[in-house]
């Protein structure tokens, strides 16, 4: 066995979305949209936000990673480490992947936080995943989440129609019989950054009562543009990992594509020449959870995958930042 690849497998997927639901409803009493806009261009109807005195991202970490090492029949103490995906921390530091270990009781593990937006997720998987493959670490924990309603101006109905929250996290274990994360294509382009970015509460500019009353403090979004590289950006890269790895479409059993907005699913399954039925899409009832989007399609439909699919995971985000990642499940 010593002499066998080690691959980083997905053994367990936990999921956890908050009660609360903000409808397009709800949203047409706020700015001025309605819902058949919202739906026609986003794909979206409803998502859940995460309501409550001092609660925060880590607090829908804590439940979806408990909820993974329920179904593993293991306790949080056996986690090595714990790697967050988000761009709403609790606070600028300690990271949440920190502070979640400290409320999970995972005494053993150590953890960070990768900063990468909506690609958080892939970013962090295939960290996660090189972790497994080095020998050193049995129990890796990846999570994605975020509690975007924290920086979502709902005066803004370019953005406020589009986030949501949650929270999705997947365990790796060593595999060797070849299961599990195969392949990655990871990009990313910082000239990106000044059509999709936070302006303010970082070390550029911290925050002062000005940049508190110019509104600088939430997402800030210019949407053609981010559409327009996303489109191609996703699709372009997925294309590619099919080709490195002298797959088409036929052999995918799934595409998890960051659910950012149906028109960019739509754009990269056909490239892919995948139809409608083999793409996880549940953007209409949680909108895009940054982060999260593609733990919880995998905690969504965990009992529709069986051993030995192939699924392709690919994501867009703000940055930009964007990928591509092969897995082969592995039960």
């Amino acid at each position: 066995m010593a002499n066998k690849k080690i691959t980083a497998a997905i053994t367990a997927v936990g999921g956890y979305v908050p009660e609360d639901k903000l409808t397009n409803a709800d949203l047409e009493k706020m700015v001025d949209t309605n819902d058949e806009w919202i739906r026609s261009r986003t794909g979206i109807s409803e998502r859940r936000i995460l309501k409550g005195e001092g609660l925060a991202t880590s607090d829908m970490v804590v439940p979806a990673v408990k909820q993974l090492c329920e179904k593993r029949g293991i306790s949080p103490e056996e986690i090595d480490c714990l790697i967050v995906g988000t761009v709403t921390p609790d606070m600028v530091f300690p990271s949440t992947a920190n502070i979640a270990c400290a409320k999970l009781g995972a005494k053993n593990a150590w953890g960070f936080d990768v900063s990468a937006a909506c690609s958080g997720f892939l970013f962090s998987l295939t960290q996660g995943a090189a972790l497994i493959e080095s020998g050193r670490y049995k129990k890796v924990v990846v999570c994605g989440a975020d509690k975007m309603s924290a920086i979502v101006d709902y005066e803004d109905r370019t953005t406020c129609i589009i986030f949501g929250d949650g929270a999705g996290a997947v365990l790796l274990e060593p595999n060797y019989d070849g299961y599990g994360v195969l392949d990655s294509i990871l990009k990313s382009d910082g000239t990106g950054s000044q059509f999709l970015h936070m302006k303010a509460g970082g070390s550029l500019k911290p925050a002062t009562m000005e940049t508190v009353m110019a509104k600088e403090h939430f997402a800030y979004q210019e949407g053609q543009s981010v559409f327009k590289f996303a489109v191609k950006g996703m699709a372009d890269v997925s294309a590619e990992l099919l080709e490195r790895n002298h797959l088409t479409g036929d052999d995918i059993a799934w595409l998890v594509p960051h659910q950012a907005n149906l028109r960019i699913i739509d754009a990269t399954a056909n490239r892919m020449g995948l139809p409608k039925e083999k793409v996880m899409i549940n953007i209409q009832k949680y909108g895009n959870t940054t982060a999260a989007t593609i733990p919880l399609c995998l905690w969504e439909w965990k009992h529709e995958l069986n051993k030995g699919d192939n699924i392709v995971l690919a994501a867009f985000g703000g940055g930009f930042t964007w990928g591509a990642t092969l897995i082969k499940w592995e039960y």
